[in-house]
């Protein structure tokens, strides 16, 4: 029953924070939503902010066990930019960036939930990190934009582009960034190279 009651409590809490953002998510209304008492949520969680990170933790891990067969097999900047579109999409569609952008626009005036967000970004940071590397790692590519720098790129854009979708409503000015990645994958493959391994020869300067 003490499952049955927390999975109620963080389905209800993802549903509110989807359609009615941080302010409008409460142990009220999250309580009314899974139809339990609403001292349940502090009884179980802690308080609203422990339950929605909570929301976040369980959709951040069904996200990347989906996301993670995504990319699986990605070995061009041409499937990357594919497999880029269909994780957006997919996240935009499923809510997860809505959980995550509502949780990180609080933070600006709740700073305890700065770190507990920075964290769970850490694992996202290196799930991009490392498709990024087997996909342009020994490139001059690489080099001049390495794939630290560009996953904290793609979760700074991640971030804005929930925030741009509430005035691009019917998502083209959005789409028309990704349509531009995928022409431009085809076209950078001489970046793409892999560059020689640099090696010290016999009697050759050190």
């Amino acid at each position: 029953m003490t499952v049955d009651t927390k999975d109620r409590l963080i389905d209800a809490a993802t549903a509110v924070l989807k359609t009615q953002g941080y302010s409008g998510t409460s142990a009220r209304t999250v309580a009314k939503e899974a139809g339990v008492n609403s001292a349940l949520v502090f009884y179980h969680f802690g308080g609203v902010d422990q339950l929605l990170l909570a929301a976040l933790d369980r959709s951040s891990a069904e996200r990347m066990a989906r996301h993670s067969a995504t990319v699986a097999d990605v070995r061009t900047l041409e499937e990357l930019a594919e497999a880029a579109t269909r994780i957006y999409r997919d996240d935009l569609d499923g809510g997860h960036i809505t959980l995550f952008s509502e949780l990180v626009a609080a933070a600006v005036a709740k700073p305890e939930l700065r770190e507990p967000l920075s964290q769970r970004a850490e694992p996202w940071l290196e799930f991009i990190e490392a498709t990024l590397e087997r996909v342009i790692g020994g490139t001059a590519l690489a080099r001049l934009t390495p794939p630290r720098d560009l996953a904290n790129a793609a979760i700074t854009f991640y971030l804005g582009v929930n925030l741009f979708t509430v005035l691009d409503t019917d998502r083209s000015r959005t789409d028309s960034v990704f349509a531009m990645a995928r022409r431009i994958a085809p076209r950078a493959k001489l970046l793409t190279m892999r560059l020689p391994s640099r090696r010290r020869t016999a009697g050759g300067p050190r």
